[in-house]
């Protein structure tokens, strides 16, 4: 089985985010932890939590796949940006613990001219400094596009990150599918091989989550923007070996997909009939 949701808006609250699950057909979510372009955090109401917590047992949910701000540059070349993201992280880290035992999805960040070596340095400096044994949930690292100068370009790169985590059992991956396949990976024709790699390179223990999108590009364009399912380069049947692989069972499938409500209704249902 797979755990299947989208983005939904944090502003009214968990429980209105879990209901807008329920009836769009998912089981699990994504929300961003705050205004996508960064800004303060909406105040937690811890009823509203508790609430939602009773109403995600009830509905059998899975696992919720937060999601930092895109401002949140961790390696930016300017102290203030980097100061300035550091403080989202651990105000994030903070919150997530009102809902316990979920991920924290991040990109990575641009290294912004310092190289990818610098970059890798300063995220897993911050990563040291902000994880501690005693939190639940669980830090993701998104895989990536690769344009500009995008750190966690490939296996490669987000290995390294976790390389440099001291307590490495926080940390997780959150492979999206329309990064990899501009970063260069063709999951349409070689998914096991790409699989095969991710484990050989990071290991499939930290692959957590998916982020499940069409992509308008190339494979190997490096450009990174989402489409519809079946509407772009990688195709329905493509996404449709990604949802059903046996090594992907379990975990929770996030679209990022430009869509309204109606739209991610029929394609959660269209994700769910490839299940059967």
């Amino acid at each position: 089985m797979i755990y299947i949701g989208n983005h939904l808006s944090s502003s009214k609250g968990f429980l209105a985010m879990g209901k807008a699950a329920t009836k769009l057909g998912g089981d699990t979510f994504a929300f961003f932890t705050r205004n996508p372009r960064g800004g303060k955090a909406k105040d937690i109401e811890e009823a509203d939590v508790a609430a939602f917590l009773d109403y995600a047992k009830e509905h059998d949910f899975g696992p919720l796949v937060a999601h930092a701000p895109y401002t949140m540059n961790l390696c930016s070349d300017k102290p203030d940006i980097r100061k300035f993201a550091k403080d989202m992280f651990a105000d994030d880290l903070q919150r997530m613990e009102y809902i316990p035992g979920n991920y924290y999805n991040f990109h990575p960040g641009s290294h912004v001219g310092q190289g990818a070596e610098e970059g890798i340095a300063v995220i897993t400096e911050v990563l040291n400094d902000l994880l501690t044994p005693e939190m639940t949930t669980t830090v993701l690292l998104e895989t990536m596009a690769g344009k500009g100068s995008e750190v966690g370009r490939d296996f490669y790169e987000i290995r390294r990150i976790l390389d440099g985590v001291e307590l490495k059992d926080k940390m997780g991956v959150c492979l999206d599918t329309c990064h990899v396949w501009d970063g260069g990976y063709d999951i349409v024709e070689h998914l096991d091989e790409v699989l095969a790699e991710f484990d050989e390179v990071i290991g499939l223990s930290y692959l957590k989550a998916i982020h499940i999108n069409d992509s308008m590009n190339p494979m190997d364009s490096h450009k990174d923007r989402h489409e519809k399912i079946g509407q772009g380069h990688i195709g329905e049947e493509g996404l449709k070996g990604v949802v059903t692989h046996p090594l992907l069972q379990g975990k929770p499938f996030i679209l990022e997909t430009p869509n309204d409500d109606e739209g991610y209704a029929r394609e959660i249902a269209m994700i769910r009939s490839w299940m059967k």
